[in-house]
């Protein structure tokens, strides 16, 4: 069972949040690269006209992270709103994105959900072609009457990753491995060096990111992933954090590989839970958990409500749209010191940085 300290008052909350303000507002009217990797998902015995449409970002379903995340999403809406539902994924290079939201769009998708950053520029373009169809882009703002932002204060959660990182470390040193050095990931690396910085503040954190901004084949790297981590714990890195979708794996096996005293921090899923190998399993510490799968579904059942775009809804600690997860039990040690930061984030006390 997923293990999360998220309550449900504060779920509860981050659905009424997103229903209002998405309905506030007015909106929406009356390949490159090869072929496009589609998983249908199935209609299923839909009981009404909701037929919901998502584009996977780079690895797609089965990435243990962001995306399978946003499928968990999908799969409630299908199960509890009874929609029929299709995903699509991009080719490697991702350069077909805006074809799959046109696919989904001219069989009769609506709403339709874009995962990640990286199709913000699609969503807006492929939003005005199709002004009737209620769009939503995870990672992004809103750019248009009819499509609706969903951000995530990954800041804020890494924080807490920093926080606890902090508290546990033998040697006093840590690791950051981001998969692309874009400003996105660079909000998970500011939060965890401010609360591990906050916490112990002669701590040494090393960052390394695979790729550079606009290169997103570092989010699909596992093999550079694992060369970057095993670089920091041979210099002396007891915990490694990973922000890195598919590549994160390699960040895994990295301190699997190390030996007693090693552990990985993973991202957006409870990836103790979604990692299938025992042994990769054994060494994650935590996992700041992005509830990207309420966003998706929150999303959907505002539209089937007839709610409109054009709104941006942030997800953050007070909402608990981010957080730690406790599988495993690592971090009940310090889980009050990491409960105080959180209080203070969400009263103000403490103001978490989004850049390095």
């Amino acid at each position: 069972m997923l293990r999360i300290r998220f309550g449900k008052p504060a779920l509860g909350a981050l659905a009424g949040a997103l229903l209002l303000a998405i309905s506030a507002c007015g909106g929406g009217g009356g390949g490159g690269g090869g072929a496009a990797n589609t998983g249908a998902s199935g209609s299923g015995a839909a009981t009404s006209d909701l037929k919901v449409g998502l584009a996977f970002d780079i690895g797609g379903r089965g990435d243990k992270s962001f995306n399978d995340s946003a499928y968990a999403g999908l799969m409630r809406a299908k199960d509890e709103l009874k929609a029929e539902v299709k995903d699509l994924s991009p080719v490697g290079d991702g350069s077909n994105r805006g074809e799959l939201l046109r696919q989904l769009a001219g069989a009769g998708f609506n709403p339709i959900i874009g995962v990640g950053f990286a199709y913000a520029g699609d969503v807006e373009t492929v939003a005005k072609e199709y002004p009737d169809v209620q769009f939503a882009i995870v990672d992004a703002p809103s750019s248009g009457p009819n499509v609706t932002g969903l951000t995530f204060a990954e800041h804020e959660g890494s924080y807490l990753a920093g926080v606890a990182a902090a508290l546990k470390s033998k040697s006093g040193h840590l690791g950051f491995v981001g998969g692309v050095e874009s400003d996105l990931i660079r909000k998970f690396e500011a939060g965890f060096i401010k609360g591990a910085k906050d916490t112990k503040p002669d701590i040494k954190i090393d960052s390394k990111y695979l790729t550079p901004d606009g290169d997103f084949k570092g989010f699909k790297a596992p093999d550079k992933g694992k060369t970057a981590a095993e670089k920091m714990f041979e210099d002396g890195a007891d915990i490694v954090y990973h922000a890195a979708g598919d590549s994160g794996l390699g960040v895994f096996q990295a301190a699997a590989a190390a030996g007693a005293g090693k552990w990985a921090i993973g991202v957006d899923s409870d990836q103790a839970q979604t990692v299938k190998d025992a042994a990769l399993q054994k060494i994650i510490m935590t996992s700041m958990i992005k509830r990207v799968d309420n966003g998706v579904f929150e999303f959907v059942k505002s539209a089937q409500g007839g709610a409109k775009g054009g709104q941006t809804i942030s997800y953050d600690l007070k909402l608990e749209g981010v957080g730690l997860a406790t599988t495993g039990d690592h971090i009940s040690d310090v889980q009050d010191k990491v409960d105080e930061a959180k209080k203070k984030i969400i009263s103000g006390e403490i103001k978490v940085p989004d850049k390095p």
